[in-house]
């Protein structure tokens, strides 16, 4: 098991993306403090998404928004600085739109954090939810801060897990608990509803349904145990009619939700899956994404 450990791969460093927004300004406190947990560095970026504009933008505006996101960078910084003064903070402007500047520096640095509302940008660039099309579209662990700066802590880190696929979710969520020094819990929901007239009537009856989750959670907790033997893991297993439902209410208890949100593709782009969607709008802790990499469609759980 010392050996499982010792070649753990890190957690990676912290990008977090700033819009003047007081939820981005709250974005950037949690994830230096997540930073500062990881002994890494905290990389604050902007996006001006200045650069096809130029036919139908003044050549004031556009120099307004790069000064104003250039004083924005620093005043940030500053700001993080003074709270976190050992931490290792670094900057980035840049003129492209927020989505993909997001997602080129999060493939960089490795963990993106960002606000659950106004990461749009200045007003007058505002094109929509910003921060909803960057967890959809990101192939790296995305972290939704919902909460305040005030938030309690519980000591524990809550991973959803479906599936022997969500190991990889499990592994992550037992790393941010290291970091945290808290405890691990993995829940699992099923709802029976969603598999009626379908899967249903291929089992011998609900209670074989239900063994297959639990085995399935089991499987998972057996070997993050096996690989985190310091950590306290708890499994536990409910049914109910709503999945959502039962993560967000969990989620009053956690200081960190880890899941393994799968994306949909959709007319303009991939988009999160109807559990996630919820997660990350009704949480009372930040969300982190965790890309899945099976290729089952459909699910409610995603």
């Amino acid at each position: 098991m010392e050996g499982s450990t010792q070649h753990r791969p890190g957690l990676g460093s912290v990008v977090v993306g700033v819009d003047g927004s007081s939820t981005a300004l709250t974005a950037a406190f949690w994830a230096a403090a997540e930073a500062a947990r990881r002994s890494s560095t905290l990389h604050l970026f902007y996006a001006a998404d200045t650069a096809g504009r130029t036919l139908y933008l003044s050549a004031e505006i556009i120099e307004r928004v790069h000064v104003e996101g250039r004083d924005l960078l620093e005043v940030t910084a500053a700001a993080v600085s003074e709270r976190f003064p050992t931490l290792h903070v670094t900057t980035e402007y840049s003129r492209r739109d927020p989505v993909s500047g997001l997602h080129r520096v999060a493939a960089k640095y490795g963990t993106l954090v960002v606000g659950h509302r106004g990461m749009g940008g200045f007003e007058l660039l505002r094109l929509g939810s910003v921060g909803l099309r960057v967890a959809a579209g990101a192939t790296t662990p995305v972290i939704v801060v919902r909460g305040g700066e005030d938030l309690a802590g519980s000591g524990v880190v809550l991973a959803a897990v479906r599936d022997e696929y969500d190991l990889e979710c499990a592994r992550r969520a037992a790393r941010e608990a290291e970091v945290r020094k808290a405890a691990l819990r993995l829940l699992t929901v099923w709802n029976i509803l969603q598999y009626a007239g379908t899967a249903v009537t291929m089992l011998d009856d609900v209670g074989e349904f239900a063994v297959r989750h639990v085995r399935s959670l089991e499987s998972v907790a057996d070997r993050v145990r096996d690989e985190f033997p310091a950590l306290t893991v708890s499994a536990d297993a409910e049914k109910s009619v709503s999945v959502a439902s039962v993560l967000v209410e969990a989620s009053r208890h956690a200081d960190l939700l880890v899941m393994g949100g799968r994306r949909s593709p959709g007319y303009f782009g991939p988009t999160l899956g109807r559990t996630t969607h919820s997660l990350v709008h009704h949480s009372h802790c930040p969300v982190e994404l965790i890309p899945r990499h099976d290729e089952e469609q459909g699910s409610d759980a995603s």
